[in-house]
């Protein structure tokens, strides 16, 4: 029953618990144990094996994930790690378990991020991120011209990262206002865009990511419905997970 078998850091990160690389601290620190016994790294274990992290039990069944829809109000900050920033995402929600957001929105932006307890699928979706659409609301401090729109679709190169972006779906809404699709993740990737071409950027939504559909008030967040997470999965199953 080999194939059963799986190693302790994969566990705990597809449990939810934390990445692989903070699971081999812990294991490293021995904060973990297999069975009541402090285990070697790379160990493997069997889905009737016990592990523990500080003596707490950690289950992976996946019928017991939480798949979270939020919309992130402007200020707001995508970590996990409470002790340093007080507007941060986890302390906001308030969620009873454990989860921590796929990717990141910037503090300056609001809209749709999913939160999750799911390791696996984290990995999955950073994983994808390059082939996957993220679509965006955005309101620049002056009129958009047609030159913008094409400059914009085609694709602009940023200095710093010396790096074209992709090509991409763009339209504009209204005078100040456009809708852009994107399929890759540079960091705080579409200011970059409008800064080159002399935009700023006022405000700027996410609306959606991949099939889940921003539907819900600035603050709230709701439960992946089974069809949203049955797409979800359908769209990853050709994703390769992110090996550490």
């Amino acid at each position: 029953m080999s194939e059963e078998l799986k190693r302790i850091n994969k566990y705990l990160s597809e449990a939810g618990y934390c990445s692989r690389r903070e699971a081999d601290k812990l294991i490293e620190a021995g904060r973990v144990t297999i069975n009541g016994i402090v285990p070697e790294m790379g160990t493997k274990i069997g889905p009737d094996d016990e592990v523990r992290v500080d003596g707490t039990l950690i289950k992976n069944s996946k019928d017991t994930f939480v798949y979270l829809a939020f919309n992130k109000p402007v200020g707001i900050v995508c970590t996990t790690d409470t002790r340093v920033e007080k507007d941060n995402i986890i302390d906001f929600i308030k969620y009873p378990k454990r989860i921590f957001p796929i990717g990141r929105l910037d503090k300056p932006s609001e809209g749709l991020i999913m939160l999750t307890d799911d390791g696996d699928i984290v990995n999955k979706i950073l994983r994808a991120s390059n082939n996957h659409e993220k679509e965006y609301v955005v309101t620049v401090d002056k009129p958009i011209s047609q030159t913008f729109i094409t400059r914009m679709s085609g694709g602009i190169y940023l200095e710093d990262l010396k790096q074209t972006t992709k090509k991409c779906e763009v339209e504009k809404l209204d005078k100040n206002t456009f809708r852009i699709v994107l399929t890759q993740g540079l960091n705080r990737q579409i200011r970059r865009m409008c800064d080159y071409l002399n935009y700023e950027v006022l405000t700027l939504k996410r609306v959606r990511i991949m099939n889940i559909v921003l539907d819900i008030p600035v603050g709230q967040y709701r439960e992946l419905t089974k069809d949203e997470f049955n797409k979800l999965s359908t769209l990853l199953e050709h994703s390769k997970k992110n090996h550490n």
